[in-house]
């Protein structure tokens, strides 16, 4: 069945991702009508984390995020799939960067490098990255379960020169990249709720509200001792992105108190989202957990 899922639906996406950008993003809002207005996709769950996030907002401003942040969520996920077909050209005229000298000065200290950035406008285009830089490019993600789509889930993400590392497989293969003198940019997106987050070893204010904090990419930076920047991914427009790298360390991790890594990625998260919040990744439940209590 997985296999036949599979076979069915590629085809459908591979014409999608050569249709001109146009009908490509026309395509985009109708998805958009039948999963907001008729299906009515998380809705509940998205309205609810506004609402939280935003308590001050007026119930006609939480609605206007809300639809915003519907259309942007069509237009990554139809994004995701354009990477299929999209040339390298178009993708780095589409997915700027805007301080790739800050970058290379951080490959100049000759440590691996820690890439936090978050659920927010473009992480799917963010894969151009490998074309400029000289470390070896790592993304690291969730396999999924169907064999099929995490294969081609892979080759998306893997066309323009990034490898993807499962999440259960992480610390074992950044561990012997180290060991043998490779050096890598790990990208973690780590805004989401954590697993096991009843154990969660660090909590801080999220957006006002007390949440579990991933920990794994300090950690790991802590341990081989890598340096941290976060990418901050910025709108411009339809289809247009711009990113910025800001330092997070510079050379001095052992210096840090413990979890400051991971509550400074946090704040630079918390400032993109008050910042634009209609292209924030709102459909995933990220205030279910509370300290010392159980999930309802």
């Amino acid at each position: 069945m997985q296999r036949i899922a599979y076979y069915f639906a590629y085809p459908i996406l591979w014409i999608v991702s050569i249709l001109p950008f146009p009908i490509f993003y026309f395509v985009s809002d109708c998805i958009k009508v039948i999963i907001y207005n008729i299906i009515g996709y998380r809705k509940k769950t998205v309205r609810s984390n506004i609402e939280l996030a935003f308590p001050n907002l007026s119930k006609k401003e939480r609605l206007t995020i809300e639809k915003k942040s519907y259309r942007h969520l069509c237009d990554m996920f139809m994004e995701m799939v354009k990477t299929m077909t999209i040339s390298k050209k178009e993708i780095q005229k589409r997915f700027r960067f805007t301080n790739l000298d800050l970058f290379e000065e951080y490959e100049d200290k000759g440590k691996s490098i820690i890439l936090f950035y978050a659920h927010y406008a473009s992480w799917e285009w963010s894969v151009t990255l490998g074309t400029y830089i000289r470390f070896k490019g790592f993304g690291i993600y969730k396999r999924i379960k169907n064999p099929y789509f995490d294969h081609l889930m892979r080759s998306i993400r893997s066309r323009f020169d990034a490898t993807l590392l499962d999440t259960k497989h992480t610390v074992k293969e950044v561990t012997e990249n180290q060991n043998k003198g490779i050096l890598g940019v790990y990208g973690f997106i780590s805004d989401q709720t954590p697993g096991g987050s009843s154990r969660a070893k660090y909590w801080d204010t999220f957006l006002g509200h007390e949440v579990p904090i991933h920990t794994g990419g300090e950690m790991l930076a802590r341990h081989l001792d890598m340096n941290v920047l976060y990418m901050k991914v910025k709108k411009i427009k339809r289809g247009y992105y711009e990113a910025t790298f800001i330092p997070i360390t510079d050379n001095n991790i052992e210096t840090l108190p413990e979890f400051e890594v991971s509550r400074r990625f946090i704040r630079e998260v918390e400032k993109q989202i008050y910042e634009a919040p209609e292209y924030y990744f709102w459909t995933h439940k990220r205030w279910k957990f509370k300290r010392n209590k159980k999930k309802k």
